[in-house]
């Protein structure tokens, strides 16, 4: 096995194996570093380990995947203060979570989810109990349960750090797009994914709803702002609006062309979409399938 750096300032970290064709199904790829711009010093004295590895003197940011539904959490957080924000949790791994958070010396802040999700059930509600203190969000169209709700042009605060809220409906009436603009970083959850997007054939999505949300809130982004999806089944880390707006195959198109692209898709029914939207509705703390609930028993209390 080799490790690579690549890019001019470490941008990413690739893990190759010649003998495995997905880099995602070796154990050892549990998150993935990401770094933008140019790197702050880093003075071998200090002994914070968020400091060492921060993106800028007061900001840190790490990716993290759960290779069984493929989804992407963040975790952001402020150098100084320790406050964090950690988006679109997966519960099998919340316990990880936790423990990198603990383990950074972090306070976590908010759990924060970009929509309802269908495919996986949120670790927003595990995460409160394993770290005291933190609060749901989830805004406040997708109708489920949390602390804390947030609808267009809300601002979330961790430190002197802020993400605006764009609501981005379309793969469902309650998606949201989290950007930080200082850092030019968006977080698209399933909205807009590295050359797709989410389907729109199930929990009130529009294709015509979901076009508009990418061309007005996503794309009218700056060019070179890096894109984090929800989810990414390809093992690619990031994009960027550059990057979506030439080659994505479906939001490159007229609204009419993309609209019956996505009316003849005939994709397969969600397969943990029974399970995932009774739990998402209450924040993932109760209406748990009978494996987790045996699993978190202790946890929740349940």
């Amino acid at each position: 096995m080799s490790v690579f750096l690549v890019g001019r300032f470490c941008r990413q970290i690739v893990i190759h194996n010649s003998q495995i064709r997905n880099p995602f199904v070796l154990p050892l790829v549990q998150s993935f570093h990401l770094y933008t711009g140019r790197p702050s010093c880093v003075n071998p004295l200090v002994n914070s380990m968020i400091q060492q590895i921060s993106v800028s003197e007061d900001f840190f940011f790490k990716q993290l995947f759960d290779r069984v539904s493929c989804t992407y959490s963040y975790l952001l957080a402020d150098v100084k203060s320790k406050e964090a924000v950690l988006i679109d949790p997966v519960i099998d791994l919340a316990e990880r979570d936790a423990k990198v958070v603990d383990n950074l010396g972090l306070k976590l802040k908010y759990s924060v989810n970009t929509h309802m999700h269908a495919d996986h059930i949120t670790g927003s509600g595990v995460l409160k109990k394993l770290l005291v203190g933190s609060q749901s969000v989830i805004s406040k169209a997708s109708q489920a349960l949390a602390d804390k709700y947030v609808e267009h042009g809300d601002i979330i605060e961790f430190g002197p750090h802020k993400l605006e809220v764009r609501s981005t409906p379309g793969h469902t009436n309650g998606c949201v797009t989290y950007v930080c603009h200082a850092q030019g970083m968006a977080f698209t959850g399933d909205a807009l994914l590295i050359r797709g997007c989410g389907r729109t054939d199930f929990q009130e999505g529009s294709s015509e709803t979901l076009y508009e949300s990418v061309h007005n809130q996503i794309f009218s982004l700056p060019e070179n702002f890096r894109l984090f999806p929800g989810h990414d089944y390809n093992g690619i880390l990031d994009t960027t609006v550059s990057e979506e707006k030439k080659f994505n195959p479906r939001l490159t198109k007229c609204k009419e062309e993309f609209v019956e692209l996505m009316k003849n898709l005939n994709l397969p029914y969600p397969a943990q979409i029974d399970k995932a939207l009774p739990a998402n509705k209450v924040c993932g703390l109760y209406n748990l399938p009978t494996e987790m609930e045996e699993k978190f028993k202790s946890i929740l209390n349940v």
